[in-house]
């Protein structure tokens, strides 16, 4: 118990929770730009899809 103690007091404990936290955050926000987009995604890969696919006819005439 009383080595956490000095662990957390100590100012790499700190910086380690300082960047732990700055990690959720990025992380919140991934998550929750991927719901939004959610919906979007699928017709967006169906697009690049039918865009490569007609490069790739083009390339071969």
């Amino acid at each position: 118990m009383k080595k956490m103690n000095q662990w957390l007091k100590s100012q790499r404990g700190q910086n380690t929770v300082e960047y732990l936290l700055m990690l959720t955050v990025v992380v919140g926000v991934v998550l929750a730009a991927g719901f939004a987009l959610k919906k979007y995604m699928p017709s967006l890969f169906q697009q690049i899809q039918g865009m490569i696919s007609g490069a790739a006819s083009n390339m071969g005439q």
